[in-house]
This record gives C-alpha cells, structure tokens and sequence, in this order.
C-alpha cells in the first residue's frame, strides 16, 4: 500500500519511489548493504548524503572534551574486529554538548579509518597548524606551540594524551582526514601515533589549515592533499613515498628524505624519495604567496644514476624555485599530473632539451596529464619541450581548464621545438575541454609528428559528454585538404579510460 501511494503521488518521480519512502526504512535498507556500497549511496542526491551515517554510525550526545571523542575512537579502533562489527556498526557520530560541534568516525571493511568534521560550523575558519608524527608510541615530542588544545568556550589549555597501542588494535592501514579545524587539530595528531600501520594519509577541505608539517613518517607510502586553501606551507619527512597528490594553491614545499636500509644476504637494499607510483600537482588555481620547492635527500646520491646530483653549474636566480630541482623529486615516477604555468615559471635554464641527458629525463614515465588554460602556440611549444623529457611515455592527456591560472608567455620555448622528439612508445592521447573541433585539429596536427611510424590514436571528450576518435579520410586527402577529422566513438575501448588523478574527490 505504502509503495502504491507514493507512486501515484503528484510530487513523486516515478523513477524514483524509494527515495521517499521513511528514512527509518531507508536506513533498514542501507544497512544490508556492504559498507562501502552504503557509503556511495550518499552520491544520489542531497537526501542521501547522510543516510549511510544514520544507519551505520552510532549517535553519541553530549560529548564534553574532544579528548574524551579521542578516547572513544581508540577503543573503537581496537575493539573493531571483535565488538562492532558483529553488530555491523562502523563508527560514530559525535555531537558536542552547548552546541559546540559534531564530527563523524567511521572504518571501512578494508581499514580505512575516517574523520569527516565537516558537520561541524565551518563559516569564518581561525588558522590553525597541523602536526602529526605517525607511527610512533607517543606524541610527547610537541613543541611548546602544539602542547595544549583549545576547546574554546570549555576547554583552555588541556593537555591530550596518547596512548601505547594496543595489541589487538585493527591494522588501520589509511586515514582520512576531512574539514578538520582549529578546534579539532590537536585531537588528530595524538590519534595519529597510535595508528602504527598507516601507510595512506589523505587531508581535504580544510579551510583553516596555513601549515602541514610531517615528520617521520616512516611507513608512510601515500600523502593526498586536496583543497585546503589556506595552505602556505607543506613539509614531509620520511621515506619510501611512492605516491604524492597534492591540488591547490603553490605553496612551500619541502621533501627530507632519507633511505631505509634493509639487510639481505650481507648487502643491503636502499630505498630512497619519491617513486614507483604517481605524482600530482594540480595547480590550477596558481601560487597564494611567494612559494619554494626544497628537495633534500640525505642518502648517497647513486640512485638512478644521480652522480652529480649535487651539481652547482645552474645559473636560475632560486634554486628552490627550479624546475631541475622539481625533476628530481618526480624523476621515478610513472605517472604525472603538472600544469603548464608551473613548468613554465619554474624551467631550468640548463635543462637539455636537445638531448635526452639520463640526469634530467622522466625515464620511468609511463601517463602524463597536461592541464593548460589556452591553446596559444607558445602554450602547444611549452608541452613539446617538456615531452622531450618523457622518451618512454605512453599516454597523454590533455586538458583546456579556462579558469586554470595563467602567466604571460615568455615564448622561450620556439627555439626548442624545431624538431619535435619521436615518443616511440606513445600509444593514445586523449584532449579535453578544448572549445571546438577546430582547436581540436590544431593541437592533433602538433602531436600526429610526435607518433613516428606508430598509427596515432587521438581521442577527444566533446563537453564532457562522448568520446570522438581521430581518423584519417581519404576523400579529404584526394582534395589535398588535411587528411584527418574527429567522428564520434560508439564503443569507448578501456585504454581510453581516464587519468588516474581525474575526478578525485
């Protein structure tokens, strides 16, 4: 009966009865549903977006300290397994008493652990710094400015404490952090080190945050940053960070890296920096205040043949704002995401783009996303100098972002790409967002010489919508016209997926 009425309601879509159906049947119908199914169902509508808490979390009242929330969440962690998850309850959700806040704690089946504080008052953001030392067994390492906590209306100066991590605490190998604030930055970092797996930390949308700084993240293999747009300054010490994700403003960066030595059979096995994986910097929105980029690795600098890695023959007026600098801390990556001003503003002076010099190119290379505002030629001319840096790259991807910062054109680069290099191993291009075919056609006729012999594979995603597929047209050809044009694809093959740094978050 329920079903019949709200289908024959006038206010009702008739595609879509069950999202009007009570919320208390709602919640019965997501908790059936794997975690992290029920979790995506907060992408269906407004109304969705919280369901999934409701079901699966529990509500806790009148908290009276963050501490106290802390507390909860580690004895939640190490009583996951054998406590709640019996009962299918994934987390909690907190509220503060007097109104203060409220903020949600959930894991994922395949421990991922969640602070999402963006329920929380977010208007008007105080600044605030975040510290975290993961991996270790206490956090009494605090500097002087990160000691106390200030709850505001309650708490003034309480100190939080960390504890030794339990024995049967879940192996919380990914941690999310979301809208954290000046008011709950504290609570974070004594959490973190007793966290002793996390190999995977992600930060977002936190609007106060002008300051990260890590230190001695010693199994930490992921760092994401995304959209804190406050941030003025990023700092990381560790080792073996195999992948970096960062889009926001250009900031201050600074990368200590050191080696992990590992004994076998009497030699030993280094790892060092930034490699393996994939890099992102996403900066479209341009640099916030005068920014750097500081590379320090403290090992031997025999690794991928940086023999002379300590070189001084650069003649750029700031080494911290050089882009020989930047390509050593990207060297082994295999998958890059840059934007087109920042290589620009930042390029070598010494950089040899006439010659594959084994110190300066992206040898491991493999998926470049190029991110533009324009398609001027000197624009089209940066990206071929730097393709000259990527022999064994297989796939590109290109986007035309019209709000994405822009910089005055220094039309050095004309010189550089009188001979466009070969990329023997490039096997798909795919342009985004360009205006028109035309434009389309333009930026193709630049890269179709960049193939050699291989048969090119240009693609091009019209207005978000379909997949066009670059095709040779021999009636054009006869008319001596430029032989090749866009047709719509009616079976979008796999190797035209999207970048893996696309549509994140």
């Amino acid at each position: 009966m329920l079903f019949f009425s709200l289908w024959n309601s006038n206010k009702i879509d008739p595609n879509d009865y069950i999202s009007h159906l009570p919320d208390n049947i709602l919640h019965h119908i997501i908790s059936f549903l794997p975690f992290e199914s029920a979790v995506r169902t907060s992408f269906l509508s407004t109304h969705w977006k919280h369901l999934w808490k409701e079901a699966l979390l529990e509500l806790v009242h009148d908290v009276i300290t963050m501490e106290a929330a802390t507390k909860v969440i580690q004895s939640f962690v190490d009583d996951f397994d054998t406590h709640y998850r019996p009962r299918n309850k994934w987390g909690f959700r907190f509220e503060f008493s007097h109104g203060r806040g409220k903020f949600a704690a959930s894991i994922s089946s395949k421990g991922a652990l969640q602070l999402d504080f963006s329920a929380g008052k977010q208007e008007l953001p105080r600044p605030f710094d975040l510290f975290l030392k993961p991996n270790l067994e206490s956090a009494n390492h605090l500097s002087p400015p990160y000691m106390w906590f200030d709850w505001g209306w309650h708490e003034e100066n309480h100190p939080l404490q960390t504890q030794q991590p339990s024995l049967n605490t879940m192996k919380i190998k990914s941690l999310y952090l979301i809208s954290v604030n000046q008011l709950s930055n504290m609570a974070v970092s004594s959490l973190v080190p007793n966290l002793p797996f996390l190999q995977s930390l992600t930060i977002a949308k936190c609007n106060g945050l002008q300051s990260l700084q890590i230190k001695e993240a010693k199994g930490l293999h992921k760092l994401v940053v995304l959209d804190c747009p406050r941030l003025q300054s990023l700092s990381f010490e560790g080792c073996c960070l195999e992948c970096f994700r960062y889009r926001g403003h250009l900031v201050s960066f600074r990368f200590q890296l050191y080696c992990k030595c590992n004994s076998s059979g009497g030699f030993y096995i280094r790892d060092y920096g930034l490699h393996q994986e994939d890099a992102m910097l996403d900066l479209r929105q341009g640099p916030l205040t005068e920014w750097t980029w500081d590379f320090k690795p403290s090992f031997s600098p025999y690794y991928y043949g940086l023999l002379n890695f300590e070189r001084n023959d650069c003649e750029c007026a700031n080494k911290y704002k050089c882009f020989d600098s930047i390509l050593r801390t990207i060297n082994g990556f295999r998958s890059l995401t840059i934007c087109r001003w920042f290589f620009e503003t930042s390029m070598c002076k010494k950089l040899p783009f006439s010659s594959r010099d084994p110190l300066f190119c992206l040898r491991k290379l493999k998926e470049l996303w190029w991110i533009d505002c324009s398609m001027e030629r000197e624009s089209i001319n940066a990206l071929l100098c730097f393709l000259k840096l990527c022999p064994n790259l297989e796939r590109l991807y290109i986007t035309i972002d019209p709000k994405c910062y822009d910089m005055p054109s220094t039309a050095k680069f004309s010189t550089l790409v009188i001979v466009p290099g070969k990329l023997n191993d490039l096997k798909t291009v795919k342009l985004e967002g360009f205006a028109d075919e035309e434009k389309e056609i333009f930026m193709a006729r630049r890269l179709l010489p960049l193939f050699g012999d291989n048969n090119p594979i240009i693609i091009s995603k019209s207005k978000g919508k379909y997949l066009k597929h670059l095709v040779k047209v021999a009636k054009l050809e006869k008319k001596g016209k430029y032989p090749y044009k866009f047709k719509a694809v009616e079976n979008v093959d796999e190797n035209f997926s999207d970048h893996v740094h696309m549509n994140l978050y």
